[in-house]
Parts: C-alpha cells; sequence; structure tokens
C-alpha cells in the first residue's frame, strides 16, 4: 500500500516559505506527498496539491466549507500521517481527522507560538487556551519551536507526546555572511554608500510588530550617528502611519520605507544590524537568518527572541517600549567594529549548531519516522 502524508496550513506558500526541505524527505523516503491549503501555488515534491478556502479568521463561514472538504479528502485518501501546521490548519485538521484517527492516521500539529503564554492578554488566555487544550485530544504529537511553549504544553496540554523542534530551518548556504568586496557592490546595486551603518527590520506593519518603536529610537541616534540608514521591508496596514511618524521625528531621509520584498537575503548581507521590535513572537525565521548572514540583532523582550539572543553574546534583548535602551546599543555597534564582528560571528555559530535546516530535518525525521 503506498504511504501518503498530508500537510495542511492555512496558506499554500506556508510550504514553499518553511517545509520544501521536509516535503523532499518525505518524497525521498517513497511516499506520497499531499498539500491542503487555500491557493493555487504550484509546489515541489507534492503528487496531490487541494486548494480548500481557508480563512485565518475562525469566524469566517468559508471555514465551514474548508472543514467539509477537508474531512473529504481525508476520508478519501487514507493517510498514514497528516501533519498540520498555522493556527487555523490546525484546527480545521484535527478536527476533519477524528474518524481517521480511529483508523490509526497519526495526527501532528507544530505550534509556531501559542497565542496564550506569559505575558499574553487575559483574552487570548479566554479565547486561544481551551481551544488548544480541546484539540490537542486529537494530537498524536504536538510540536513546539521554543522552550517556554514546550513547558507551557507540558504542563498544560493532553497530547499524546509533545516534542520540541528548533523552528523551522535556516539554510546557512544561502543566508551567509559576504566579504567586504561584495558588500559594497551590493550596496552599491541598491543605492547605498559603503559608510552608511544600515539598520535592517523585515516584518508586516501591524501592531505585533512594533516598528514605531524602532522610529522612536532612531531618531535619538540621528545626531550621534547621521549616516544611520533604517530599512523596512514589509507591507500592513500600519505602514501609512508609521511614514508619518518619520516624518513627524524628522527622520524621513533617514528610513527606506522598502514594500514586500523577494530579495530578503541580499537586503541582509549588505546590512550591518538587524533590529526587531515585535511584542510577541514563536521562533522569528528573520531573526535566525539575520543571525545566519553574521549579523548582530537588538530585539524586544519576548519568548521567540529569548530564545535566540544572549545578551552580550550576539546581541541584545531590550524592553518591548525601551526606546533609549534601544538606542544605546544601535550607537554601540555603529562605533564599535570589532563587537559588531564578535556579535555577528558567534550569532552564525549558533544558527549552525542547532537551528540550520539540515539540524531541523534531523529532529524532524525522528519525529516521523516514529509513526513509519
Amino acid at each position: 500500500m503506498q504511504k501518503r502524508v498530508l500537510l495542511c496550513a492555512t496558506v499554500d506558500y506556508h510550504f514553499s516559505s518553511f517545509h520544501l526541505p521536509y516535503m523532499k524527505w518525505f518524497k525521498d523516503q517513497g511516499w506520497e506527498v499531499h498539500v491542503a491549503a487555500f491557493g493555487d501555488m504550484d509546489l515541489p515534491f507534492t503528487d496531490k496539491k487541494f486548494n480548500i478556502p481557508i480563512e485565518r479568521s475562525p469566524f469566517k463561514g468559508k471555514n465551514l466549507l474548508a472543514y467539509q472538504q477537508l474531512k473529504k479528502i481525508i476520508d478519501e485518501h487514507q493517510y498514514q500521517i497528516i501533519h498540520c501546521h498555522t493556527p487555523m490548519g490546525g484546527v480545521l485538521a484535527r478536527l476533519a481527522s477524528r474518524a481517521a484517527r480511529k483508523s490509526g492516521t497519526k495526527v501532528i500539529y507544530t505550534a509556531h507560538g501559542f497565542h496564550f503564554c506569559k505575558g499574553a492578554p487575559a483574552a487570548n488566555w479566554l479565547l486561544y487556551y481551551p481551544i488548544e487544550k480541546t484539540l490537542a485530544r486529537f494530537t498524536d504529537c504536538l510540536i513546539t519551536i521554543n522552550s517556554e511553549d514546550y513547558q507551557l504544553a507540558k504542563e498544560r496540554l493532553p497530547a499524546v507526546k509533545i516534542e520540541h523542534v528548533h523552528g523551522v530551518g535556516v539554510d546557512t548556504e544561502r543566508f551567509k555572511p559576504i566579504g567586504e568586496e561584495q558588500r559594497n557592490q551590493l550596496r552599491l546595486q541598491y543605492g547605498y554608500s559603503e559608510n552608511e551603518f544600515l539598520l535592517f527590520y523585515a516584518a508586516e506593519f501591524n501592531q505585533n510588530k512594533n516598528q514605531q518603536l524602532l522610529l522612536e529610537s532612531l531618531a535619538r541616534i540621528k545626531d550621534n550617528v547621521p549616516n544611520a540608514k533604517l530599512l523596512l521591508a514589509g507591507k500592513g496596514p500600519l505602514l501609512e502611519e508609521c511614514q508619518k511618524q518619520a516624518e513627524r521625528l524628522e527622520i524621513e531621509k533617514m528610513v527606506d520605507f522598502l514594500g514586500f520584498r523577494n530579495d530578503i537575503e541580499n537586503l541582509l548581507k549588505m546590512s550591518d544590524l538587524a533590529v526587531a521590535s515585535s511584542l510577541r513572537e514563536g521562533l522569528p525565521v528573520n531573526v535566525m537568518e539575520a543571525m545566519a548572514c553574521g549579523l548582530p540583532v537588538i530585539a524586544t523582550d519576548n519568548r521567540g527572541h529569548r530564545e535566540l539572543i544572549v545578551n552580550h553574546k550576539n546581541g541584545w534583548i531590550i524592553p518591548p517600549h525601551d526606546a533609549e535602551g534601544f538606542a544605546k546599543k544601535m550607537k554601540l555597534i555603529a562605533k564599535d567594529i570589532e563587537l559588531k564582528k564578535m556579535l555577528g560571528s558567534n550569532g552564525r555559530k549558533m544558527i549552525q549548531s542547532t537551528y540550520s535546516t539540515n539540524k531541523i530535518l534531523e529532529e524532524k525525521s525522528h519525529i516521523y519516522e516514529a509513526y513509519i
């Protein structure tokens, strides 16, 4: 009998962004790989692709239709393993696979950061925790991607098995430091000079990502580090508000709003410092990619950043609204080239030893093999 795995998430580009190496692993083991998600992207390492109307909001009526379609797919194809990701992908797949589990299908769910966590609003605990606790009963293996979520799951969630995997993996051959000559050529290509101090952050402009903090911090160093330039990649509902804030702070010439980008690796490789201002993170890929490129990181205090950044080793963790603290570390990196190199080198070593794609493939394959 042909072995089949179903991968499910809210949108299909989740797989193209994060999971292709693991889909390839299944193909290499002789498995048939099916994907169920919203979108019509043509994915490699995929035998069957189902475009189902999953919506991010749990209150959208289309999710009922998505559930019905997903249940029919699961009932028809007799999967040995179903691995689901993203909040709504995880909810719908686990509900739709209840009957299949009775026939031996194993259901794995990767939580890319619980919405309920230490310091989260009470509303998050009231809404998301009961849902996750209920669905954990239909989960053979719950995978968490940071230590805090792992401990929380072990204490509170009744999944059959709970594992800790160190994220989705970073391709350390693609994301790696480059020499000074290459960096200067890249800067020339993108319109920046050799002596500019480039700070980089890629994130959607929303309340959680908190780019306002970075703008406040930049305003505090504009006299001391006049060659600083903050590169903000991304789109989102608060983009215009942030652009107006830059004008109010009189730093609009020091900020480049880059929009959506698919050249993140080049932008990282030519930068001096990665900054990250979000209020909540599971285990942020943008920070791991920056570390892999040899950049020091200044980031706000949350569970995902704490997992990756060690003060004075590869960067600093700063309280979420401390613009002055952020600014001081920005100035320090701008003035101390040797410190910048040391922190960046340490960060890359951390990624190579624990968070590279090869390391994560090793961790995930052990989990999959337990169900094969």
